[in-house]
């Protein structure tokens, strides 16, 4: 059992208790608001050393402490899908994920994950922490967005990258295709982000009150007649943020049905967006290390093409 405690600042205040939880671990992909529901309802959560119902609004300097559950068997079953490693040891390992692949099961997507095929090459060596279903997951990348991705073999291991995750020490560069011609060289686009108040699927661009502050910087790579090939370095990790900030600024990615509007002229499956390097502190020798996961192959030809 893994006991974490928080002091709220005043920016919470008035928060719920279950969304202030899910709102601190959101950077981690970890956990869930329903997870921290379940953790509240079965008494794993405490305010001031008292339980409080998912509710309860939090005040300034209130102590929260929260236990997370050792891990129990998952019932997701193992799948022999071939990965991508870009590196392994006795820790994690960094895969390169595929176009098209959900991180972990969820509703619609309960096989062909890369929760199922970690777990048919690594077998029991996985962490816990994220639960029965995410096994090893110590952040996530959208389904339609490649690159690379960190899977914790052990739950020290977890700790460690999930501690970096939330306190963005872990260097995320990302390479996109972007619609229309960029035209500063480099820039920065920081707001807050939250669910769409409308169109529950997406995020959007809101005020503070409804939203997490996000930053991304930007560069050029090179301007086409009508495209721009873009670097990303994420400062925060916000769901759908490099999507999100792009559109907002008028230049979704190429093939993102869910941010612009238009058919994509290469009848793309979603956005044209590539987890290119991660870079983080190693959790067993302490020494900082860079992972770098290839482009795919349809992006290089989108890229010859355009020339």
């Amino acid at each position: 059992m893994n006991r974490e405690c928080f002091e709220v600042e005043t920016e919470y205040e008035g928060e719920r208790l279950d969304r202030y939880l899910a709102l601190l671990f959101a950077e981690s992909g970890a956990w869930s608001r329903s997870f921290f529901q379940k953790l509240i309802r079965d008494g794993h959560v405490l305010v001031n050393d008292a339980p409080q119902k998912a509710n309860y609004r939090l005040k300034a300097e209130d102590m929260v402490s929260v236990e997370i559950p050792d891990a129990v068997e998952t019932p997701i079953l193992p799948e022999n899908i071939p990965l991508d490693i870009l590196y392994e040891d006795d820790d994690l390992l960094v895969v390169n994920k595929p176009k098209g692949m959900v991180v972990h099961p969820s509703a619609g997507h309960v096989s062909g994950t890369l929760v199922n095929a970690v777990m048919y090459h690594c077998k029991d060596s996985l962490s816990g922490i994220n639960g029965e279903v995410r096994p090893g997951i110590v952040h996530r990348i959208d389904m339609d967005t490649t690159g690379s991705l960190i899977v914790c073999k052990n739950d020290e291991s977890h700790l460690f990258i999930a501690e970096q995750i939330k306190e963005h020490s872990v260097c995320r560069r990302y390479r996109g295709i972007v619609c229309g011609v960029v035209g500063a060289d480099t820039g920065t686009v920081d707001t807050f982000i939250g669910r769409h108040p409308i169109e529950r699927k997406k995020m959007a661009v809101v005020n503070e009150k409804n939203g997490r502050h996000a930053v991304t910087h930007y560069r050029v790579l090179e301007r086409f007649s009508r495209y721009t090939y873009m670097e990303f370095e994420l400062e925060t990790g916000r769901t759908h943020q490099i999507r999100v900030h792009m559109a907002s600024i008028g230049h979704p990615l190429l093939g993102d049905a869910l941010y612009s509007s238009g058919k994509s002229p290469y009848r793309l499956q979603g956005q044209t967006l590539h987890a290119m390097l991660i870079g983080f502190i190693h959790p067993r020798t302490r020494e900082y290390m860079e992972v770098t996961a290839p482009l795919p192959e349809y992006f290089e030809k989108i890229l010859r093409n355009l020339h």
